[in-house]
């Protein structure tokens, strides 16, 4: 953001999250295990975690600061409800004081994550013609300062004086992120947030060699360093008439994980917004990653793929902003997921490859209509029958298959009702399946394997759909 100035009963949901600690709560109704600090987690287990939140859960989350006190807003969201963020915020910061803290907010971190909360890191850096700033004023503050083109094209030209600069002034946090790989823990990190807003020297500049070119230098030089726990978020602001140009702000699907809003021009996305978003994220998961005021639970229905938000600061008190009780409403809502209501599966890609019937709503299996291997024919809902047709393969390689081809979307669609058959396996996106809190997603639609309208008839042939918590996109997989 521009810094903003820089600045169910509690007793019963806490007693709650603490019995709850093996099962807690995941979207209204399903268990999974508390809290997220399995050994191995990798940066992959939490995008498919996040993944596996899109249209079922949010998480809560706060943004912390100052990096002298990184836990103050946290413990603020406890005072008021008895419980914590699933997602804590800090900052590597800009000003002298900001650099000495660094290692606590780094510790601060590591306490989030062993309290069972996800850590997110943000950046305000200086420009690098000066070793510290301002926020505003002074000699090249974050907020206001402005390079000249010929400045900006050196920046982002390698090997360069300006450019060799950026590279030194992120070597400063290579440290940090080491202690937390060493640590074992993933954690978000967005850089040069709300690019498409040219309050920030690093803003505001569209186009291949803009805003975005910083963005993948930043990736690939703490990539180089072999930080693999580092999980990439995009971040633009929902300035006014800006949804149709945020696209030209995006670096590209290898260089994001998550594609992120911050909403400051209202007190939540336009659908205008909320689209364009989901429109560049490509199936990648979404978040509202500053806020203002906690969503509603009307709002959050309304706008079901969103995965998280996090307030800003102090923003929290605001009384234009938030009031006690619609901040409870949003943390004891079904849909959000607090510290100690999160379980990042770890260690994927290890599944041994099984074969078997799939089964569904109404007991029913998943069937190669009339066991014709034939490229094109349908996959229906039929009853269990042990046959070849409802003989499926779950691959380690993504593939579900059958008769010797794979389940495969139709023409590589990825809108709501792309009917499912079976193709040649060609090792195309279509044919990707990942098992998600009990459905099936193919993450090139970020859509669910789904009976249309839960018609438990036979002949019902299967689609994608966004996902849902009917008993119609639950599959029990081959043991």
């Amino acid at each position: 953001m521009s810094l903003r100035a820089r600045a169910r009963s509690a007793a019963a949901i806490a007693a709650a999250a603490l019995l709850l600690s093996a099962t807690a709560v995941i979207g209204q109704g399903a268990a999974l295990a508390s809290p997220p600090a399995p050994a191995g987690a990798t940066r992959t287990d939490v995008i498919d975690y996040f993944s596996n939140l899109t249209g079922r859960n949010w998480l809560s989350g706060q943004q912390d600061g100052p990096n002298s006190n990184p836990s103050q807003w946290y413990r603020k969201v406890h005072d008021i409800t008895g419980l914590y963020p699933g997602v804590w915020g800090g900052d590597f910061g800009f000003g002298q004081n900001d650099i000495d803290n660094r290692q606590t907010v780094i510790n601060q971190a590591k306490a989030a994550w062993a309290a069972g909360s996800i850590p997110a890191l943000t950046w305000h850096a200086c420009a690098t013609f000066v070793a510290t700033c301002q926020f505003e004023g002074g000699s090249w503050p974050v907020k206001g300062s402005w390079l000249n083109d010929s400045q900006w094209n050196e920046l982002v030209t390698d090997g360069t004086a300006l450019n060799n600069a950026w590279k030194t002034r992120m070597n400063q946090t290579v440290q940090y992120f080491q202690q937390l790989k060493d640590a074992g823990i993933p954690v978000l990190f967005r850089p040069q947030h709300e690019m498409n807003e040219g309050w920030a020297w690093w803003g505001g500049r569209p186009g291949a060699n803009g805003s975005r070119k910083l963005f993948q230098i930043t990736h690939d030089y703490l990539v180089g360093k072999g930080l693999d726990n580092i999980v990439w978020v995009w971040n633009v602001k929902d300035v006014a008439g800006g949804a149709s140009r945020a696209s030209e702000y995006y670096p590209g699907d290898q260089y994001v994980d998550l594609v992120t809003l911050d909403v400051w021009v209202q007190y939540f996305p336009s659908t205008e917004w909320y689209n364009a978003i989901q429109t560049i994220a490509h199936g990648k998961p979404i978040a509202l990653a500053e806020v203002g005021r906690t969503p509603t639970p009307a709002q959050m229905a309304s706008q079901p793929k969103w995965t998280y938000f996090s307030v800003w600061m102090d923003w929290l008190l605001k009384p234009e902003y938030n009031t006690n009780e619609g901040i409870k409403a949003t943390y004891y809502d079904g849909r959000v997921l607090n510290q100690g209501e999160i379980s990042i599966p770890s260690g994927g890609g290890g599944t041994p490859t099984r074969t078997g019937p799939i089964t569904g709503v109404g007991g029913k299996c998943v069937d190669v209509a009339g066991s014709s291997s034939v490229n094109g024919t349908a996959v229906q809902l039929w009853d269990c029958n042990g046959g070849t047709a409802q003989r499926w393969t779950v691959g380690t390689d993504g593939t579900i298959g059958a008769l010797g081809k794979c389940l495969d979307v139709t023409g590589q669609g990825t809108a709501n009702g792309t009917l499912l058959q079976l193709w040649d396996c060609n090792g195309s996106s279509a044919q990707q399946w990942q098992s998600q809190g009990g459905g099936l997603r193919n993450p090139q639609s970020g859509r669910y394997l789904d009976v249309p309208s839960g018609n438990t008839a036979n002949g019902t042939r299967l689609q994608i759909w966004d996902a849902n918590t009917n008993a119609w996109q639950k599959w029990a997989l081959p043991a």
